[in-house]
């Protein structure tokens, strides 16, 4: 039945269920919900495959599904599977686990389906709509202190460079894996060590920072794009490196989270 579901196959799903089936929500919060009966359930099974595709559904891990018979004759199944999708419209993934309980009848139909499942639609129907997120800048007093901390990189001042800078801030990159992340003292000494190497001749802005202000969580970011242009101490071989960076604010006007898209593979030419 949970296969002809994710399939769409409503007429093939309507020979497991029970005449009088009944479907829940098992995290709804009305009280008086009154379900669906088995033809608004079939309905649902019919047009889901009309807006999700690539839809899957496996057991969750090495969970299987168990049956229950309770002393009073009624047997429960009860199922833990991880369900896969895409909604069209809004490319949504839909990759979540899924729990379901379902009653049998004596004549061994589903007379009744429980669902406790994340409410994946929510997500879906917000985003079929336009909906804003706070406000674009193009000058800004953090973009201000972007460039200075920038100018100041360029002119090797580095007290003033990292004086914009929370004192547990940190600090992550394109190069580095996932989840990894470096402290304020560890990010002076990478630099420390890049300088040994390198003399920065320039660092030119490319464009102009954004600076977006997220009304969800309130959080300010500043995105800004780069050339430096470097010199390699060994040869005196010059090289331009594009570069994009995002920082974060806190609320006293410090930057907390730094986060650079750069590749320095270029600097290995001979």
């Amino acid at each position: 039945m949970q296969q002809a579901d994710v399939a769409g196959d409503a007429e093939k799903v309507a020979g497991f269920l029970a005449d009088d089936f009944k479907s829940y929500s098992g995290t709804t919060m009305d009280k008086d919900s009154k379900g669906s009966d088995k033809e608004s359930f079939l309905k649902w099974v019919e047009s889901r495959k009309e807006w999700v595709s690539y839809t899957s559904l496996t057991r969750h891990g090495e969970a299987y599904p168990d049956a229950i018979e309770y002393k009073d004759g009624k047997i429960w199944v009860q199922t833990w599977n991880y369900l896969k999708g895409v909604h069209d419209k809004t490319c949504i993934k839909i990759e979540m686990p899924v729990h379901n309980l379902y009653r049998l009848n004596d004549d061994n139909k589903i007379e009744l389906a429980l669902n406790y499942n994340y409410p994946i639609g929510n997500d879906i129907r917000a985003a079929l709509s336009p909906r804003s997120n706070g406000t674009l800048y193009n000058e800004h007093e953090y973009i201000n202190k972007v460039r200075r901390m920038f100018a100041a990189f360029e002119y090797n001042d580095m007290e003033k460079a990292y004086g914009f800078m929370a004192d547990d801030a940190s600090f992550t990159g394109l190069e580095m894996p996932v989840g990894q992340s470096i402290n304020l003292e560890e990010l002076k000494e990478r630099n420390k060590k890049f300088l040994e190497k390198y003399t920065i001749e320039s660092i030119d802005v490319v464009g102009y920072p954004d600076l977006l202000h997220y009304e969800i969580g309130d959080n300010y970011t500043v995105q800004s794009w780069w050339n430096f242009k470097l010199i390699r101490k060994s040869d005196k071989k010059k090289f331009t490196i594009p570069a994009m960076y995002t920082h974060d604010f806190n609320d006293e006007g410090m930057i907390e989270r730094g986060i650079s898209y750069i590749s320095t593979k270029a600097l290995d030419a001979k």
